[in-house]
């Protein structure tokens, strides 16, 4: 019985890994070896930076609201704790954008918010 290699599997395989490998730098783009570490390592950081970009978002909505209300002198937390006591349900992500795109609108709610 003639010995099965499974040439067109691995080719396959390698084509696969060399298509995610196209753009990077010297070997790692052409030597199977070196581009599949590069590869795993790739698909790692991928994973790792997709929560972390979820962290780093929240940090930058919290500071843009920060801003936003000290310019009424007032702090983040407070005004936090004020919009929970009122039972106004915005996320962050809204209310930076609404400190952003429109502060007439944020001011409405910042004064609803200390009952003014």
């Amino acid at each position: 019985m003639a010995r099965v290699k499974g040439g067109t599997i691995t080719r396959k395989r390698h084509k696969k890994i060399l298509k995610q490998a196209s753009g990077y730098y010297s070997r790692r783009k052409s030597c199977i070896s070196t581009a599949t570490e590069a590869v795993e390592r790739a698909l790692q950081y991928a994973f790792r930076h997709r929560k972390e970009r979820k962290r780093d978002f929240r940090g930058l909505w919290i500071a843009r609201i920060n801003a936003a209300v000290r310019s009424y002198g007032l702090s983040y937390s407070t005004f936090s704790a004020n919009l929970s006591e009122r039972g106004i349900a915005l996320n962050r992500k809204m209310l930076a954008d609404l400190a952003v795109s429109d502060p007439h609108a944020f001011k409405q709610i910042l004064d609803f918010a200390q009952g003014r």
